[in-house]
């Protein structure tokens, strides 16, 4: 997948303590786990942090057809062990601190803080020949629904993202988002396709030692979701004194057109690039872009597509769209469209389920040069902090929670109200979703009602919720 060999000796990782890694280093390292551990074609659970260990072990098992499914390593202990136990993993790659959390794991490798530990499962399901990672769908809930990604979705996507990036080793992004989340997960993939410097940091925006990470080690780009953008605006960014600072990008939810546009003066203004991207995990990462060029022009639009893909709308009754400025179903298409879903094990030898044609979910609609604008989404689905999360399963593990209420889940991104039906349980309930899902309780509004109003055969009516928010 990387041509490790190609790049030798430029600085591959740079980590918080500023210890650079070379490209042949982690290829030699890589070899290594792999030999020592005797590790061939299985499925591998990375317990994923911003860390060097985690990064090896993640390319090192993609370079080795062994299929990894990314979670992070602070993922709900019992929902953890639901998802082992729904697809018997060979092996839990994970930091070596937590290894004692799993009683009967066989620790065989460690390196760079990173244990290997053997399950007790062996090849328990057979996988796709072209199957090469598994990622989740929505955020931290811990759902057992997984995207399946072949060798060729990442290649294609990440070739096309280093194209409209115009990426090359010069580059230093430096990490803002968990490489369990697809873009997270992609800025790595692009930027060692080029043979780029990553900056690996677990710090957050919000502390000092980002920032001063960021400058000592000259980082070039970052990317974001809208909360961390709405962070910087709050931080002053637009003061700060960056001079490495080349591109910032932005995707995982609809970016607010005035704040679109105060980031694209500011990036004008300053020389820097300011890239917004429309993408889904079911699409390996991105679909489409807004050229720099055109981010003051246009504003609050997610671009066009990607190289090599193409974006259509369709009405309600399937035909496309050809007019401008009508609202239609997006649908894309492109080599980078993935092969489709695994609910359980059983799922992973299974093919190609989409044949390159993804079906959004998110309404839109085009201009007159051809520039899409997202406007609404139709299923029911919100992106936290840029995590998609589905409403219903929240719902669902609510009421399985607490039996002695009724549950209803709707809002906006980046702010979800959860509809309940015992006042008294209103902070019990906070509590238990801020635990669930790792988000931070600004993220849920927790509203007591009377009731949860239905129709005649039971089903919610979410828009006479809307009208209690």
């Amino acid at each position: 997948m990387w041509r490790f060999s190609v790049f030798g000796e430029n600085t591959a990782v740079i980590d918080e303590m500023g210890r650079q890694y070379s490209y042949a280093r982690l290829e030699a390292e890589g070899a290594l786990l792999v030999n020592s551990a005797k590790i061939s074609r299985c499925l591998v659970f990375c317990m994923c942090t911003n860390e060097i260990g985690s990064l090896l072990g993640y390319v090192t098992f993609v370079n080795n057809r062994i299929v990894p499914v990314m979670l992070d390593k602070n993922l709900d202990r019992e929902l953890l062990a639901a998802l082992i136990e729904n697809y018997k993993p060979d092996f839990l790659w994970l930091p070596s601190v937590n290894v004692g959390e799993f009683p009967g794991l066989d620790a065989v490798y460690s390196t760079w803080g990173y244990t290997l530990g053997k399950t007790r499962y062996a090849n328990a399901f057979p996988l796709y020949d072209k199957l090469a990672l598994l990622l989740t769908t929505s955020g931290s809930t811990g759902s057992p629904k997984l995207v399946r990604q072949s060798y060729a979705n990442i290649k294609s996507n990440t070739e096309a993202i280093a194209r409209f990036l115009e990426l090359d080793e010069t580059e230093r992004p430096v990490t803002t988002m968990p490489m369990s989340y697809t873009y997270g997960l992609s800025i790595i993939n692009s930027h060692l396709h080029v043979g780029a410097s990553i900056i690996l940091t677990q710090k957050t925006l919000m502390e000092k030692e980002f920032w001063r990470q960021f400058k000592d080690y000259e980082a070039t780009s970052f990317g974001g979701v809208p909360y961390i953008y709405e962070m910087l605006d709050k931080l002053r960014f637009f003061r700060m004194d960056l001079p490495s600072l080349r591109t910032m990008t932005q995707a995982g939810g609809k970016l607010s057109p005035d704040l679109h546009k105060k980031f694209a003066e500011y990036a004008d203004k300053a020389g820097k690039h300011f890239v917004v991207m429309y993408g889904q995990t079911e699409a390996t990462a991105r679909m489409s872009y807004l050229p720099y060029q055109k981010s003051l022009e246009k504003y609050g639009s997610m671009g066009i597509a990607i190289p090599g893909g193409r974006l259509s709308l369709i009405d309600i009754d399937g035909s496309e769209i050809s007019a401008p400025d009508v609202v239609g179903e997006l649908i894309y298409k492109g080599d980078n469209v993935t092969l489709g879903y695994a609910e359980s094990g059983a799922d992973l030898i299974k093919g190609d389920e989409r044949g390159g044609v993804l079906v959004t979910g998110d309404m839109a609609k085009r201009d007159a040069d051809g520039y899409y604008y997202i406007v609404g989404r139709k299923k029911r689905f919100l992106k936290i902090f840029g995590s998609r999360v589905n409403l219903d399963e929240i719902e669902r593990m609510v009421k399985l929670a607490f039996p002695d209420l009724d549950c209803a889940c709707g809002g906006v991104d980046d702010k979800m109200n959860v509809f309940v039906t015992n006042a008294s349980l209103r902070k019990n309930v906070l509590k238990f979703l801020t635990d669930k899902t790792g988000f931070n309780h600004i993220a849920f509004n927790v509203v007591d009602v009377r009731e949860i109003p239905r129709n005649d055969s039971g089903k919610i009516l979410y828009n006479k919720l809307n009208e209690i928010e």
